[in-house]
């Protein structure tokens, strides 16, 4: 059986720990590797490889750094079908949707390839007497990244791109689930130019996570997962005096106002609740209906859709979804269906008992959808993370907008209406980081940031664009001045006066 170790200081190793955990495949329910988890000493290893690779690398202009961003790319590209197909056997989703999660992480590697321009500084000539000021953007040093299973290569290159190539180095522990990936972009990432040392990887659990946020070498840590694990990041990283942007949980919301394109709302809403079995997090699990017309209808037009849903193998190139992740993650899901039904949704689709033939084992679910849900449930409340749609009828715009206002999460919304008015209100009005109008998962390009509220995200800066050029430098300001003649000591403190 394949074992999948660490990536440190520009080789494969398979570290000090003998801890093991297993890689499933999905579609077959079969243990297909086991991935080994890192001890404290092999991420301080991988450390001691960051830190060492720090003074050489920083110092590389930005140019040159550019163009190790420019040879990664092009790598990335050459190897897409080998990556999708490395994703889809660990993860389950679909091939296309595997394809798509290396191209939004290869969009935040085409953003760092600017970092000439990203990175300068800015410079004021004559700010007093004979006074210039500028300040210069530089790198923090050793950082590190802590990734979901979800999207095992868009989300490392959202971290790693910008801070490799801002000048620091850098330590990712991806999840133990689908380790495959990570490992690779490593390898491509050596090939592409990057000295060793300036991209580790260490595959491991909360004593990985724990090394990484106690090891003050660690300037910075960005993380993606859960928000529990997020705020204890948060926490213990930000006590630690370190740079910290957590991201965790979701419950994104699509409002439909009755003047919308109901088969356009319909056709959207089922890609973004259903695609990647519902294991994003910016999926839409729950859809608000303004007024009972609207909600009947909207039930009627998803049922056959959702009854219609192609479900199969995760390397399949026509299946609209693919298994789960793991059982237990399938197990979970369906807990959640019978606590919907036991706080009185109505199961109008029940998926728990999709079996797909030939693949048994494989851990699939079918589409459910639930109408009824109310914000005092708790199936409302928390997260579900799988193929799973839940109806929250509101009568009025007031209550859609206090449905994802009031939530705990803050990631993504959306809204559906031919009215410009509405919308333009409801996106000025939500207590939500980021909006679609029309969009149904409004995840901004790569130029711009990436980040929720609430308990969605912990810290000040958001991921990529200019917000992740920010939280990966630090900025320093200089003052000067070259007098002809120094006459004295001045006591009182400089001003523009």
């Amino acid at each position: 059986m394949k074992t999948l170790g660490h990536f440190i200081n520009g080789d494969h190793t398979d570290g000090g720990s003998s801890r093991r955990h297993d890689v499933f495949n999905p579609t077959t329910g079969d243990v297909q590797a086991q991935t080994l988890l890192a001890s404290t000493d092999d991420v301080t290893k991988a450390i001691d490889a960051a830190a060492a690779a720090f003074p050489a690398w920083s110092k590389v202009n930005p140019q040159r750094r550019a163009r190790v961003m420019f040879n990664f790319k092009a790598l990335v590209e050459k190897d897409m079908d080998n990556l999708a197909k490395m994703l889809s056997s660990e993860h389950g989703k679909t091939l296309p949707d595997a394809r798509g999660d290396v191209q939004r992480g290869l969009e935040v590697i085409e953003f760092a390839c600017g970092i000439p321009h990203l990175q300068k500084g800015e410079y004021t000539e004559g700010a007093g007497p004979g006074i210039d000021l500028y300040s210069m953007r530089q790198p923090l040093g050793v950082c590190a990244g802590i990734t979901p299973f979800n999207f095992p290569a868009m989300i490392p290159m959202w971290m790693f791109g910008v801070a490799i190539a801002c000048g620091n180095t850098f330590v990712n522990k991806p999840s133990e689930r689908d380790p495959s990936v990570p490992l690779r972009l490593a390898e491509l990432m050596m090939e592409a130019g990057a000295p060793e040392g300036v991209l580790n990887v260490v595959n491991g659990d909360k004593e990985a996570v724990d090394a990484l946020i106690q090891d003050p070498r660690v300037e910075a840590i960005s993380f993606v997962g859960s928000s529990d694990i997020a705020q204890y990041i948060y926490s213990e990283g930000a006590a630690r005096n370190k740079r910290v942007q957590a991201f965790g949980g979701a419950k994104n919301h699509m409002i439909i106002l009755p003047d919308a394109d109901m088969e356009n709302a319909v056709n959207q809403l089922i890609g973004s609740a259903y695609g990647s079995a519902g294991e994003r997090c910016m999926a839409t699990p729950v859809a608000v209906p303004v007024g009972e017309e609207t909600a009947d209808k909207l039930v009627d037009m998803l049922k056959p859709k959702v009854e219609a849903l192609k479900i199969g193998p995760s390397l399949s190139e026509d299946s609209d979804l693919g298994p789960l992740v793991t059982a237990a993650h399938r197990e979970r899901v369906a807990s959640y269906i019978q606590m919907a039904v036991d706080e009185g949704q109505e199961l109008v689709i029940d998926g728990r008992d999709f079996s797909l033939q030939g693949y048994e084992n494989g851990f699939f679910m079918g589409g459910t959808l639930l109408d009824h849900a109310k914000p005092e449930h708790q199936s409302y409340r928390d997260e579900i993370f799988g193929p799973v749609l839940q109806i929250a009828r509101a009568r009025t715009f007031e209550e859609a907008v206090a449905l994802p206002s009031d939530h705990q999460y803050g990631n993504g919304v959306a809204i559906f209406t031919r009215n410009g008015d509405a919308a333009r209100e409801f996106a000025a009005r939500v207590n939500v980081g980021m909006v679609g109008i029309n969009v149904p998962i409004p995840v901004p390009l790569a130029y711009h940031t990436f980040g929720g509220w609430k308990r969605s995200s912990f810290g000040d800066t958001n991921q990529h664009g200019p917000e992740g050029v920010k939280f990966w430098t630090k900025i320093k300001t200089v003052t000067q001045r070259w007098p002809e003649d120094v006459q004295g000591s001045d006591f009182v403190i400089p001003t523009m006066k």
